[in-house]
């Protein structure tokens, strides 16, 4: 398995918050997981956010350390998630994660799932 690196120029942050709610649900499943993060081609605008709680990061991920808990990313997906900032917020009775992404260019109408430029 090739696991990459993180490299400086590949940017994505986590917030204390959703820090925070990673390393409680990290501790409810038994420790020892990375939160991966991940695009799937979904919905009317084109990509939509996944996340998982892994033990093992996959072949051509990349794995590194935010607010003291590990994140995994797939390379191929980095392009478009660089400068993404994690969030955890909570609106009316409902607690999300919420994905700050400044390569963002439109959301379909329901939130579910945005597009991108072809440069990102």
């Amino acid at each position: 398995m090739t696991v990459s690196t993180f490299e400086p120029s590949q940017s994505i942050s986590v917030s204390e918050k959703a820090a925070q709610h990673i390393a409680q649900e990290v501790a409810k499943a038994g420790g020892d997981l990375s939160f991966r993060l991940y695009l799937q081609t979904s919905g009317c605008s084109g990509f939509m956010y996944e996340t998982e709680l892994v033990k093992e990061a996959k072949d051509g991920d990349v794995e590194f350390q935010q607010q003291g808990v590990s994140i995994v990313v797939p390379a191929k997906d980095l392009a478009v998630l660089n400068g993404t900032e994690i969030d955890f917020v909570t609106v009316g009775l409902n607690s999300m994660f919420q994905f700050k992404n400044p390569n963002v260019t439109g959301e379909c109408g329901c939130g579910e799932s945005f597009s991108v430029t072809e440069e990102a």
